[in-house]
């Protein structure tokens, strides 16, 4: 049952996450909140791992939950492997689908007035789940908190504030930093972040 969930879940995140991988996010919030598989912090780290990592966002993190979840629920690595497998295969099924369908009647598709209007009126959707899922992942690295309600209780992590400021800075003003690749930024981070853990 748990791996029927697992694939279910994720069918449905492929069915309505439009906009990239970042727009997973909300739904994996969702999921967090009904299954109680992982918690905010969980999903932080899941996002961090999966931006790290090369392919797509939305396929990593699929993968991710999956494995944690067949592992901890069913127990083991092999089920660990399952069930990453399993909602890997949940979150592209859609896609694969729609892809073949728009691929198949694609001139109509592409001469249709009613699915420009749709399209158009969905780019705003995904910019908020994106938007939304961007406050809290802010929220909980730089903030400490899971949620916006508990900002007021928050204590900030400067430690946190300051990483982001620096790279921030040096990636968009300071012209040498710039033509470093990303993957320098993001394995120096996770240095710093070994560094001010353990000291």
């Amino acid at each position: 049952m748990t791996l029927l969930k697992l694939f279910w879940e994720f069918f449905l995140t492929g069915l309505f996450a439009i906009g990239g991988g970042m727009a997973t996010v909300p739904f994996l919030q969702d999921i967090a909140e009904k299954t109680g598989w992982y918690t905010a912090g969980q999903l932080a780290d899941m996002i961090a791992v999966s931006e790290s990592t090369p392919g797509p966002l939305g396929v990593n993190m699929a993968t991710y939950v999956g494995y944690t979840v067949g592992s901890q629920e069913l127990g083991g690595a092999v089920m660990g492997i399952v069930g990453a497998i399993t909602a890997t295969i949940g979150l592209i099924t859609p896609s694969v689908i729609i892809i073949m369908v728009i691929a198949y009647f694609l001139k109509k598709f592409r001469e249709s007035k009613l699915v420009d209007a749709a399209l158009y009126g969905l780019r705003p959707a995904s910019v908020a789940l994106i938007s939304a899922a961007g406050v809290d992942i802010v929220l909980f690295a730089l903030l400490q908190v899971d949620s916006i309600y508990e900002i007021a209780r928050a204590m900030v992590s400067w430690k946190s504030v300051l990483l982001a400021a620096l790279i921030y800075v040096g990636t968009n003003f300071i012209p040498k930093l710039k033509k470093i690749h990303p993957i320098w930024f993001i394995a120096a981070s996770a240095v710093i972040g070994i560094v001010l853990q353990m000291g």
